[in-house]
C-alpha cells in the first residue's frame, strides 16, 4: 500500500488526508501545534462559506462542491452538541454601484446558485436592525452561511485518527532527498519514509522551502475583533443576522454564534508575521476601524465592548490563487498553500483536488501551478 505523509493539520491538510485515505493509501498525518492551532490559518473560532467570487467561476464551483461535503461531515457528525455550520445567509453589502458585485450576481446564477438581490427598502424588512441607508442593492447568498473552523479541522482529523491515519505533533525539518524515497525527519529524531509528502503548511511554507518560496507566499497579520451583544438581544445571532461582506471598505463579519459576540475581521493585508515566533496581540487601529464600521452597520452595536481580539495569518500568492503543485526539483514532494485569506471554505475541494494529483486522477489546473506565481502583489481572487 503506498505511504503518503500529509505535513500541515489544517484544513487543506485534513481534507487532503481524507481523500488519500478514502483511495486505500496509508497516511501520516504531522503537524507542530496540533490541527486547528491558534497560530494557523485555519485557526480561529468561524469562517464565511459563500460561493460568490465575482466572475471567476472556478472559484464558485470549488466552494459549492466543498459546501457539499461539509453538509456531509455535518451529516456524519449530527450527534455532535455543537454543529460545524450554521447556514445564515452571506450578504454582499456595497456602497454603491460595484462591477465585481454585480458580477458574482451573474455568475452565481450562471452556476445555478441560489442569490438573492435586496434593495433598500428590502433590507430594512429582512435586517431592521441593520443600517442599510449605504446601500442601494445587496446581494443574499441564502446558501450560504458560517463554518466553525476549529471544530471543523479537529473533526476532520479525529474521523482521521478513528480510522487508523497516524497522527503526530512534532516539528518537521526540511525533508531528506538523499534516499530512495522522500524522507522527513521529526523533532526526536525519528526518520518517516514515504512514497509522496504533501506539505499542507501554510504560512510555514516559505520557511520550509525558503529557495523555491520566499516571496512567492507571504504571511500576514490579520486582525479580528468580537464584540458583546447586548444582554436579553437576539438579534445579533445566526437566526436573524447574516455573514457580511463589505469588500469596498475591506471589512467582513460573522454573526455571534457560541456566545463569542459579533466577529468583524479587516481584509487588507497587514504586516508580515511569523507564524513561530510573533505575538498575536491586535493592535488598536485595526480595532477602532472594525468598531467604526459596526457602529455605522449596526447602530444599536455602536458602543459595543470588545470581548475577545484575535490576529491570523493570510498566507498570500500574488494574486489570491491557490498555490498546488510539486516541487520542481522532487514529483514526489507536493507544495498545498496560498490560503490568500479565502482558502478555508474551499478546503474539502482542495483535498480532493490534491489526492487527485498525488494519485494521478485530477487534470491539474493551470492557475495553481507554481509557475503562474510571481511575487508582486496584484490581488485579483479574494
Amino acid at each position: 500500500m503506498p505511504h503518503v505523509v500529509v505535513v500541515g493539520a489544517g484544513v487543506f491538510g485534513v481534507w487532503t488526508a481524507h481523500f488519500l485515505r478514502a483511495s486505500g493509501i496509508d497516511v501520516t498525518i504531522i503537524d507542530a501545534y496540533g490541527p486547528g492551532n491558534s497560530r494557523s490559518s485555519s485557526g480561529d473560532e468561524s469562517r464565511i462559506l459563500r460561493c460568490g467570487y465575482g466572475p471567476d467561476a472556478l472559484y464558485t464551483r470549488f466552494a459549492r462542491r466543498s459546501r457539499e461535503l461539509w453538509y456531509e461531515l455535518q451529516t456524519r457528525n449530527a450527534r455532535q452538541e455543537l454543529p460545524i455550520w450554521w447556514p445564515c445567509g452571506v450578504l454582499w453589502l456595497p456602497r454603491g454601484p460595484d462591477p465585481y458585485v454585480d458580477a458574482t450576481r451573474d455568475t452565481l446564477r450562471a452556476e445555478g446558485c441560489p442569490v438573492e438581490v435586496l434593495d433598500t427598502a428590502a433590507l430594512t424588512a429582512r435586517y431592521p436592525h441593520l443600517d442599510a441607508s449605504a446601500t442601494s442593492s445587496a446581494l443574499l447568498e441564502p446558501d450560504s452561511g458560517v463554518l466553525m473552523a476549529r471544530r471543523a479541522v479537529q473533526l476532520v482529523c479525529a474521523e482521521l485518527i478513528a480510522d487508523g491515519v497516524e497522527y503526530v505533533r512534532s516539528h518537521v525539518s526540511a525533508p531528506d532527498f538523499s534516499a530512495q524515497r522522500p524522507i522527513v525527519r521529526l523533532a526526536n529524531n525519528r526518520a518517516i519514509e514515504a512514497d509522496t509528502i504533501v506539505f499542507a503548511c501554510g504560512a510555514w511554507l516559505p520557511k520550509v522551502f525558503p529557495a523555491v518560496l520566499r516571496g512567492v507566499i507571504r504571511p500576514t497579520r490579520q486582525t479580528v475583533v468580537y464584540f458583546g451583544t447586548p444582554a436579553g438581544d437576539d438579534r445579533f445571532g445566526a437566526s436573524r443576522t447574516p455573514a457580511w461582506i463589505d469588500f469596498g471598505s475591506g471589512i467582513y463579519g460573522v454573526p455571534d454564534i457560541d456566545g463569542r459576540g459579533m466577529k468583524v475581521g479587516i481584509d487588507a493585508h497587514g504586516p508580515p508575521i511569523d507564524p513561530d515566533d510573533d505575538d498575536r496581540v491586535a493592535d488598536r487601529d485595526s480595532i477602532a476601524r472594525a468598531q467604526t464600521w459596526l457602529g455605522a452597520r449596526f447602530p444599536t452595536m455602536a458602543n459595543a465592548p470588545v470581548i475577545e481580539t484575535r490576529v491570523c495569518a493570510y498566507e498570500n500568492t500574488d494574486t489570491g490563487d491557490f498555490l498546488l503543485d510539486r516541487h520542481p526539483e522532487h514529483e514526489h514532494v507536493l507544495l498545498v498553500g496560498g490560503g490568500s485569506g479565502h482558502g478555508f471554505k474551499h478546503g474539502p475541494a482542495i483535498g480532493e483536488y490534491v489526492a487527485g494529483l498525488v494519485t494521478g486522477t485530477a487534470a491539474p489546473e493551470p492557475r495553481f501551478a507554481l509557475a503562474a506565481k510571481g511575487s508582486e502583489p496584484r490581488r485579483v481572487v479574494h
